[in-house]
């Protein structure tokens, strides 16, 4: 995903002379080529991420359309009163890139760990927060956010993440896009969970449950449409994310879901437990310890779905 960032902001950057790039000393060798074809306009701000953020929003008001960019607790917690003062309450265009997003650095343990952006930055006036789920999305999101008139916040995974789209979807922030259709459960993902919802899918198509996918990459705005859709025609709705359950995609959707009348889906949400995580390892294993695998989620779902249809005719029990 980081590639194919940099490779945008680099072809972006080029065309546009109003684009300028901070990092808080990370990526120094990845953005190589863009420091070649655009002298004087990347800025590398140091373990400084606060000052960082209020630079780029003083930019802003000079006309410039300014990226920031590093580790995501980082961007986001360490700089969350700039966030909300400097950029959110001016409403400035500042795009607010932040790598390794989840569990991503899952083996530095706690301070790498994010699993509560989310949850900070969509609590705030005039953010717009989009998760791309490959690197795909990672390229059709920068083109989208670098347009946009107010702060946006797009949330990396780190590197080697599989390419999901085989053609280029028509990318819209705020709509989701459906990777495969289905007709009983429908599982929404968002970021670098994506691949694991995709996978799940898989485990419950053997099970004979027809599965929805689909690619919730904007967690605000939501597409309040695919959920009334969802929610209207499915037994089951579940979000996959690599954040915590509490204020993320899930926490979004079931806010929603209480201000619906009368929705006929279950809504199962899927993502980190409100706990820290003492132990150390890499990424997989980290998913492993929050039950964020396909097998445990193909598992919780298939018992959800079975338990939903037992009272109804066997016809339309079925897949």
């Amino acid at each position: 995903m980081r590639n194919a960032f940099a490779s945008e902001i680099t072809a972006g950057a080029a065309m546009d002379e109003r684009i300028v790039l901070l990092a808080g000393d990370i990526g120094n060798r990845l953005f190589d080529e863009y420091k070649e074809k655009c002298p004087g306009r990347f800025f590398n701000c140091g373990v400084a991420e606060a000052n960082m953020m209020s630079v780029a929003a003083g930019m802003a008001t000079c006309g410039l359309k300014p990226v920031t960019y590093t580790i995501v607790p980082f961007l986001t917690t360490r700089c969350l009163e700039q966030i909300r003062v400097d950029v959110c309450y001016q409403n400035l265009p500042v795009v607010i890139v932040g790598v390794g997003g989840g569990l991503s650095y899952a083996s530095l343990n706690a301070t790498h760990h994010s699993c509560e952006d989310i949850a900070f930055l969509r609590m705030l006036p005039n953010m717009t927060v989009i998760c791309p789920g490959d690197p795909v999305e990672v390229r059709l999101a920068w083109r989208e956010a670098i347009q946009m008139d107010g702060p946006t916040y797009i949330r990396l995974g780190k590197k080697g993440e599989p390419t999901i789209h085989a053609e280029t979807p028509r990318f819209t922030i705020g709509k989701a896009i459906i990777v495969r259709e289905g007709t009983r459960v429908c599982l929404l993902g968002t970021g670098n969970a994506l691949p694991i919802a995709i996978e799940a899918a898989d485990l419950l198509a053997e099970k004979g449950i027809s599965t929805r996918v689909a690619s919730f990459h904007t967690v605000k705005p939501l597409d309040t449409a695919l959920l009334a859709d969802a929610f209207r025609n499915f037994q089951v709705v579940a979000t996959v994310e690599e954040h915590s359950i509490l204020g993320g995609l899930g926490g979004s959707i079931a806010e929603w879901v209480t201000d619906q009348e009368g929705p006929n889906a279950r809504l199962i949400r899927f993502g980190t437990s409100d706990s820290f995580m003492y132990v150390g390892g890499e990424q997989d294993f980290a998913r492993g310890h929050f039950g964020l695998t396909p097998g445990n989620i193909a598992s919780k779902i298939e018992i959800s779905y079975r338990k939903t249809v037992q009272g109804t005719a066997p016809s339309e029990a079925g897949s």
